[in-house]
């Protein structure tokens, strides 16, 4: 599997990644990291507690790593959680809406993780 089969398969902007990388090298280093990344971990943590300022800062983490590797559907998600959580923005969202929006990121993440597995598989 190439890296812009991955990005197919994942729904990720491959064309993105590479005018932020530009090296399928870097792509390759960064994509592979992102399963050790630890940011949903923190995110799901965050979420559990329901840990403002932890919601924040994990969500702006996960918006960073991702809108960098061309993942733009799940950093698209995660600045959602960045800016509800924002210090000094007005909450918009009900926890349970927020649980929700969680739960998306976690499953989209959980799918890209799987892709990245079968990219790194050959």
């Amino acid at each position: 599997m190439t890296l812009q089969e991955l990005y197919t398969l994942i729904g990720g902007n491959y064309a993105h990644a590479q005018q932020i990388m530009r090296m399928d090298k870097m792509i390759d280093k960064y994509i592979r990291k992102l399963k050790n990344s630890g940011v949903e971990i923190q995110l799901a943590e965050a979420g559990e507690a329901m840990d403002a300022q932890k919601l924040f800062e994990s969500a702006h983490a996960m918006k960073g790593v991702c809108a960098n590797l061309g993942l733009d559907d799940l950093a698209d998600r995660a600045e959602t959680i960045t800016e509800e959580f924002r210090p000094g923005n007005s909450r918009k969202l009900s926890d349970e809406e927020v649980k929700e929006k969680l739960a998306e990121i976690s499953s989209m993440f959980q799918k890209t993780l799987a892709g990245i597995e079968q990219y790194e598989n050959g």
